[in-house]
């Protein structure tokens, strides 16, 4: 057998998805696991949505497209940034690729160099350290604190930096904590980034619409922040279309030149039918995604007061996404007999293997403290879940 790259061999597989599998295993053997591990909403596409994509169909879209995306939609998405965020950006300041995580990759890949340091403030997503060593970079972690609310400080932020840092991730509203910055704490970072010249902000801002404080805050809305900001953004969140992938980037004019000249040579264009669903999507009446906002917030309301009754679970209330990260350490060392827990991830495997509940540990997501679990279930699963892991964990000792 021959040597995979070095790149690749730098690689570490995705936790998220690897417990995902796990789990879809266990049930396909018959054991009834909740899986609460998974990024994805439960909702379906709205009707409209999918009636769109059937339509683009049955006209034949089904050629190749172009390679930043039809002029339509990216003229969409220029005014869903104006009507929703205030931003104002242009057709060919935009792109769309297949799926965020493209986007997200496509930024890392197009400023990135070998040997350039990324601020990663943890917990983050799974992905942005790898995408990070993709790039031949070198992710730098901030860990933000529970009694920070998972949020990094200007103060964190200053020390960090050093003459090698090309890019800070920002994800808002958060995956795996569900945090949320205001746009006086995002402000307040865009002062810090505006010291340092050549220094970028990704501004993760998928979750953007599932949040429940009431505002979309986006550190390019900072003075003097729009040249300096990527934003990452688009449908599989907010409309309920993982499955589509279909994600866009907006960011100055040079960097999406160079991130079309990248998705020229190794995907092209989104797939069409995506497209025409996602210009729907933009397009047409938002009651759905405001429809599923509130059952999201709901199920936050229902998980944070049954974690609340687990003891040695210390609990935030998450202000978006559809995720919890309670603390969980003082666990660790304690043991049922057959099973001791060491660490997150032990933690997480004692829930699926013993309670069939299928969740993440936080060591996976650079916060070795916690473990995330998704509510994007119903609320049955959730009450189910959550009486499953508080009985397996009265049997540690």
């Amino acid at each position: 057998m021959g040597n995979l790259s070095d790149r690749l061999n730098r690689l570490a597989p995705s936790a998220t998805l690897a417990m995902s599998q796990k789990s879809n295993e266990m049930k396909a053997n018959g054991i009834d696991v909740i899986n609460m591990s998974v990024g994805e909403p439960d909702y379906m596409t709205p009707d409209f949505i999918k009636e769109a994509g059937k339509k683009a169909i049955d006209d034949n879209y089904s050629k190749y497209s172009p390679v930043p995306g039809y002029l339509d939609l990216r003229q969409a998405i220029a005014k869903k940034l104006e009507r929703e965020n205030g931003l104002n950006y242009g057709p060919t300041e935009i792109i769309v690729g297949t799926g965020g995580k493209q986007g997200v990759c496509n930024t890392f890949m197009a400023l990135v160099n070998p040997g350039d340091e990324v601020i990663i403030p943890a917990p983050y997503w799974v992905s942005y350290p790898q995408m990070a060593k993709l790039a031949g970079g070198t992710p730098v972690v901030i860990r933000a604190e529970l009694d920070q609310n998972f949020k990094i400080t200007p103060e964190q932020l200053e020390a960090a930096i050093t003459p090698k840092t090309k890019l800070l991730v920002i994800c808002s509203p958060s995956n795996p904590t569900g945090s949320v910055y205001t746009q006086d704490e995002l402000n307040a970072l865009a002062k810090v980034i505006l010291k340092h010249d050549d220094l970028y902000v990704l501004s993760d801002e998928i979750y953007e619409n599932i949040n429940y404080v009431g505002f979309k805050a986006s550190i390019a809305k900072a003075p003097g922040m729009r040249e300096r900001t990527i934003i990452c953004n688009g449908v599989s969140k907010a409309y309920a279309m993982t499955g589509w992938r279909l994600g866009w980037v907006a960011a100055p004019e040079w960097i999406v030149k160079g991130i079309n000249k990248l998705q020229g040579q190794y995907t092209s264009g989104t797939s069409d039918v995506s497209q025409r669903a996602a210009l729907a999507a933009y397009n047409g009446d938002q009651q759905c995604v405001e429809d599923m906002r509130k059952g999201f917030e709901r199920r936050r309301d229902l998980i944070v007061k049954l974690a609340r009754e687990i003891p040695g679970f210390e609990v935030n209330v998450p202000d978006g996404a559809f995720y919890l990260f309670p603390r969980i350490s003082s666990y660790f060392g304690k043991t049922d007999g057959q099973h001791t827990i060491k660490n997150s991830t032990d933690f997480a495997m004692y829930l699926l293997e013993v309670g069939h509940v299928a969740t993440v540990g936080g060591d996976a997501f650079g916060e070795p403290d916690g473990f995330r679990m998704s509510y994007a279930t119903s609320d049955d699963n959730i009450r189910e879940a959550m009486r499953r892991i508080k009985e397996v964990l009265a049997r540690l000792h």
